[in-house]
């Protein structure tokens, strides 16, 4: 068994493990879900597998995980014009219940570090929108 495998629990039919992985996607996915998040904020190394046409679905997702709990962090984009703090607690809620629905760990803390705003187009005639890390 690696690291980055999890036994979650031993019954008569065998073990059950779930990789670091699977919960880091399982938080990404839950987090693009909240209206207002433009995405997720990866760095250089997510910025060359979107380059070579890779999704990665656990870009800017970082977890710990322990034997029954887990702790994320979780480095985005959002829209400019929200409210920060209360897209911050909905995406907090939402990979909370995704990640304990789905696994049955229990989440301690969703940490969420925003770390850019996406700015729409904003000048007449503007057709591309454009990023900005503020």
């Amino acid at each position: 068994m690696t690291d980055e495998q999890k036994v979650l629990s031993e019954h008569t039919y065998g073990s059950i493990k779930i990789a670091d992985e699977v919960v880091s996607i399982i938080a990404g996915l839950a987090t693009i879900e909240i209206e207002g998040v433009a995405g997720m904020s990866g760095g250089f190394v997510g910025g060359i597998a979107e380059m070579l046409g890779k999704r990665n679905l656990s870009k800017g997702v970082k977890v710990a995980v322990g034997e029954v709990e887990t702790a994320v962090d979780l480095c985005l984009i959002v829209d400019y014009g929200i409210n920060i703090p209360e897209v911050a607690e909905q995406v907090q809620k939402n990979v909370k219940q995704a990640i304990e629905g789905m696994t049955g760990l229990d989440v301690v803390q969703v940490n969420v570090h925003v770390q850019g705003v996406k700015l729409q187009a904003l000048a007449e005639g503007e057709t591309a929108s454009s990023s900005a890390r503020l």
